[in-house]
């Protein structure tokens, strides 16, 4: 019997070796359902000009819906008024709390970028009660992002006590605050506490400078929106520099008045950095991604 099989299997054609004879395909596997890398996404190159023209984009956009503008800038206001009694009542954590401003104000500023997205796509009009609920589609990757800002915060807060306890053996009277920070005694520690302050303000600019408005815009991973502004970052490091740049002397002059001028120059550089981010991520590549 088993020469039989033999002979019957010996009458079957000859088929042939898949693995060896059959050519393979040139051409790479198609990417998954993830689509391409983050690092693949092409970012624009900029220019010196550009932060300035996103400071006027920004104005047109407060303009065009002050209503929407002025509440958003009424609570920056407020939120100035808190950093001064803050800076009355415990001046050691007057920094820590710009930390937090950092962190908060993205995120309260993602109602003026929904105002700018409505306002630029025409998808729908701005309101007040659309912008207050913008980080509803996207509040699980928030909240995460949120998360490790609020944990650089607080490094940064830990940072500027120590800053603090080992150069002075108690804790300045707020009456007498600015004459001891200013002795020349104390340049160490102006040094110091600028250089721990320029550091993890920097550090939080660069990872978030178009972090937020990409995950409302483009529902993208909070890693994947972190790279990209650290990518922007380093690619233009002269224009990033200068636009973190204006933000500051904008935010630190319009506190001058009683802080009245966060009113306008908040929700204006809201609006802004959403034009920032829809220039250094164009349009196309955001809705090919």
């Amino acid at each position: 019997m088993a020469e039989g099989l033999h002979a019957a299997a010996s009458d079957l054609p000859d088929r042939p070796d898949v693995s060896a004879d059959t050519p393979q395909s040139d051409n790479p596997p198609a990417e998954g359902p993830r689509g391409p890398s983050v690092f693949s996404l092409q970012l624009a190159q900029l220019k010196p000009a550009d932060p300035f023209q996103w400071l006027r984009l920004g104005w047109a956009d407060f303009k065009r819906c002050p209503r929407i503008g002025l509440f958003y800038g009424m609570c920056f206001f407020a939120m100035g008024h808190a950093l001064l009694a803050v800076f009355q009542s415990a001046p050691a954590y007057v920094l820590a709390l710009s930390a937090g401003f950092l962190l908060m104000g993205p995120f309260l500023c993602l109602g003026l970028y929904d105002a700018s997205r409505a306002m630029q796509t025409h998808s729908h009009r701005p309101s007040l009660r659309d912008s207050l609920l913008a980080w509803r589609p996207t509040q699980g990757t928030m909240g995460i992002f949120a998360g490790v800002l609020l944990i650089l915060e607080l490094i940064w807060g830990r940072a500027s006590l120590v800053v603090f306890a080992v150069t002075f053996n108690t804790m300045p009277s707020t009456e007498k605050l600015l004459p001891q920070l200013l002795n020349p005694e104390n340049i160490g520690f102006l040094i110091s506490y600028t250089v721990v302050g320029a550091f993890f303000a920097g550090l939080i600019f660069v990872t978030s400078v178009i972090s937020i408005p990409m995950i409302m815009d483009r529902k993208t991973d909070a890693v994947s929106a972190g790279l990209t502004s650290i990518r922007a970052c380093l690619q233009n490091p002269g224009v990033m520099l200068l636009w973190g740049a204006l933000i500051t002397v904008l935010i630190g002059l319009s506190m001058l008045p009683a802080f009245l001028g966060l009113i306008v120059v908040g929700p204006v550089i809201g609006h802004a950095t959403w034009h920032a981010y829809r220039h250094i991520v164009p349009q196309q590549a955001a809705g090919s991604a």
